[in-house]
C-alpha cells in the first residue's frame, strides 16, 4: 500500500502545525501521528471527515478546493448547490432567492442537488422494497461513510446502497441539460458543485461507485457566501422560479432528512463521526433488528449541515432548515419528469466499492499472526494509557507502528518507558559511582 494511493482533500499548513496532539485523539481512523513537533497524516488511513480541521486550534489542517475564479474557465457555468447551503442564511423563506442570487454572481444556470435527491430518494424507496435480503441499506450520501467502511468494515460492503450520491446525480442532469439548452460541448460546460465539506471534494477527484465524476469543480460554502450575500437584497426584489425541490430534497441537508424520504419507519440516523463508528461496529454485530430496513449515516454533526466548509452553526443551521421547509411543498422532483435526460437507472453505480485491506499487519496470514503476537508483546510493555504523548492515538497504534516499521515509531517515543529507562539508570550503582566521582568539581570542570 502506498501513499500515492489516494487522493485527499485535506492537507497538512506545516508552518501553523504546532504538533500539539490536539487531531491525533479525535481522527477516527487513527490516521494521524505526530513526530518531530509536527503532524502527519497517513494517506492510507485517511477518509476526508475534516475532524481534523475541526479541531485544531492552530488552523494548520486545512482543504484543496477551487476558488471562484474557476468560473472564467468555462463557457458557460452551471452551480449545483448543496441543500446545506440554503441554512446559512437568516429568515430565508425562499430558496428561489439563493438561486436567483447565484446567477447574479456569475453563473449561467442552476440545478439544484435537493431536486436530484428528490430523484434518488425516490430510487432509494424502490432499491429497499425490492432488496430485502440486503437490509439494513446504508446510505452512500456521505461519501466520508463509504471510505469508512471500505477500510474497516469489509463485511458491511454488501449492506451499501448502490446509488450515487445526489451531488453526482445532480451533475449528471445539469449537463445534459446546459449540452441541450445551450449548444456547446460538454468540455466547454463548468458543473460546479458547492460544497459544505472536502469529503465531497475528494469523490469528485476519487469517486466511488463510478468511474468518472461529472463535476467539473467544487467550491465552498465559506467562498461563495460572502459573495452571495452581496446580491441577496437585490434577488429578493424579484426573485426567478429555478426552484426544482421541496421539503423531502431540501430536508437531505441534516440528520435524519434523507431517511424521511424513504416514507419509511424502519430506519435509523446517526450523525458525528463517532456516533457513526459506534453504529456500525453494532451493525457488524448484529445487534441491531432484523427488519430495520435503512441506516442513514453522516459523518458530520447534523448532518451535512455540520460540514467544516460552512459558515453557520451546525443547531442553529438544522434549525433553520427546519423553519425553510414549513415554506415549502413536500416534493417537486419526479424521475419521470427527467427522462429526456437519461433513465432512472443512470443514478446507480457501474462499479462497485471494493475492500480496501489498510490495516492489516503483514502481506499474508502466516506474517499478520506474527506480527500480531509481536505486537502483543510489546504492548505488555506499554502502560496502556493512549495518553497520545508518543504522537500515535494509542498504545496500540505505537505498538503496530513499531512492528511494522512505520511512522518513524520506536519505543523511546513513549515518555513512560523514557521515564522508567531513566530512572533505572539513576539508580544504576555504575551512575551512583560515576555521581561521587564528580563530587568535587564544579560545573566547568575546575578545581
Amino acid at each position: 500500500m502506498t501513499a500515492k494511493k489516494f487522493f485527499h482533500s485535506v492537507y497538512l499548513n506545516e508552518e501553523r502545525c504546532r504538533g500539539c496532539l490536539n487531531c491525533i485523539k479525535r481522527c477516527p481512523t487513527q490516521a494521524i501521528r505526530v513526530r518531530n513537533g509536527r503532524a502527519n497524516i497517513i494517506s492510507e488511513y485517511c477518509i476526508d471527515c475534516g475532524e481534523c480541521i475541526r479541531q485544531c486550534p492552530h488552523h494548520a489542517k486545512m482543504t484543496k478546493h477551487d476558488h471562484l475564479d474557476v468560473l472564467e474557465q468555462f463557457e458557460y457555468t452551471v452551480a449545483i448547490p448543496a441543500p446545506s447551503l440554503y441554512s446559512q442564511f437568516n429568515h430565508l423563506t425562499d430558496t428561489n432567492i439563493v438561486l436567483t442570487a447565484l446567477l447574479m454572481m456569475g453563473f449561467d444556470d442552476v440545478f439544484e442537488v435537493s431536486g436530484a435527491a428528490e430523484l434518488v430518494s425516490e430510487a432509494t424507496r424502490k432499491y429497499i422494497k425490492a432488496h430485502p435480503e440486503k437490509w439494513p441499506l446504508i446510505s452512500t450520501a456521505c461519501p466520508t461513510i463509504e471510505r469508512l467502511i471500505r477500510v474497516k468494515f469489509p463485511n458491511l460492503l454488501n449492506h451499501l446502497l448502490p446509488i450515487l450520491p445526489p451531488m453526482e446525480a445532480a451533475a449528471m442532469l445539469a449537463r445534459k441539460k446546459a449540452i441541450r439548452e445551450s449548444g456547446l460541448m460538454s468540455s466547454q460546460i463548468g458543473i460546479i458543485f458547492i460544497s459544505p465539506c472536502p469529503s465531497k471534494a475528494t469523490f469528485v477527484q476519487e469517486p466511488l461507485g463510478t468511474e468518472k465524476s461529472q463535476v467539473d469543480a467544487v467550491l465552498s460554502i465559506k467562498d461563495v457566501y460572502p459573495e452571495l450575500l452581496s446580491y441577496m437584497k437585490e434577488a429578493e426584489r424579484q426573485p426567478k422560479n429555478l426552484s426544482i425541490s421541496g421539503k423531502i430534497g431540501v430536508g437531505w441537508g441534516i440528520s435524519g432528512g434523507e431517511a424521511a424520504g424513504t416514507l419509511t419507519n424502519d430506519y435509523l440516523a446517526a450523525d458525528g463521526i463517532e456516533n457513526v463508528m459506534r453504529v456500525l461496529e453494532d451493525l457488524e454485530d448484529e445487534k441491531f433488528q432484523a427488519d430495520l430496513a435503512f441506516i442513514e449515516l453522516n459523518a458530520c454533526n447534523g448532518g451535512c449541515v455540520g460540514g467544516v466548509l460552512n459558515v453557520e452553526n451546525p443547531y442553529i443551521a438544522k434549525a433553520k432548515i427546519k423553519q425553510l421547509n414549513k415554506y415549502m411543498q413536500v416534493s417537486k422532483s419526479r424521475a419521470s419528469e427527467y427522462t429526456e435526460y437519461g433513465s432512472p437507472n443512470s443514478l446507480f453505480w457501474t462499479k462497485p466499492i471494493e475492500y480496501e485491506p489498510v490495516y492489516q499487519l503483514g502481506s499474508n496470514m502466516m506474517e499478520s499472526f506474527a506480527n500480531l503476537s509481536a505486537v502483543e508483546k510489546l504492548l505488555k510493555q506499554l502502560p496502556g494509557l493512549d495518553c497520545g504523548a508518543c504522537g500515535a492515538p494509542t498504545c496500540r497504534a505505537l505498538a503496530e507502528d513499531i512492528v511494522m516499521g512505520k511512522n518513524d515509531a520506536k519505543k523511546d517515543n513513549c515518555i513512560y518507558l523514557l521515564r522508567n529507562y531513566y530512572d533505572t539508570l539513576k539508580n544504576s550503582p555504575l551512575f551512583k559511582e560515576e555521581k561521587n566521582d564528580n563530587s568535587g568539581t564544579d560545573p566547568s570542570g575546575s578545581i
